[in-house]
């Protein structure tokens, strides 16, 4: 986000589209200190498992996700948000279309 946008009420869910068949991401803030991310995913579409070197948010905006952390799913809808630990396996996969707000803070 550019620093003129900084002092502006933006909605979330009209800042990153939908796209047929693909994962669509938009970063919102980007500091050393962590980042703030939107994606818009397809159903059906996801992210494999992986890990990252510090905690994550996921904040679900609309639809429906299924977040597996260690292996155990947990369900996600519009309103739903879930800590991603460090160094810990996770994978995100959309049930139907939906977008989500990831926050990482590195520390």
């Amino acid at each position: 986000m550019k620093e003129e946008a900084a002092h502006k009420v933006e909605k979330l869910t009209e800042l990153v589209s939908y796209q047929e068949g693909a994962v669509v991401s938009r970063t919102i803030l980007d500091k050393n200190t962590g980042t703030v991310t939107l994606f818009a995913f397809d159903a059906g579409e996801g992210l494999s498992e992986h890990t990252a070197p510090y905690d994550a948010m996921v904040a679900v905006l609309d639809g429906e996700a299924e977040v597996k952390i260690a292996g155990e799913p947990f369900l996600l809808g519009g309103g739903d948000t879930i800590i991603m630990p460090a160094d810990v396996p996770h994978a995100l996969r959309a049930v139907e279309r939906f977008k989500m707000l990831l926050v990482m803070i590195k520390a």
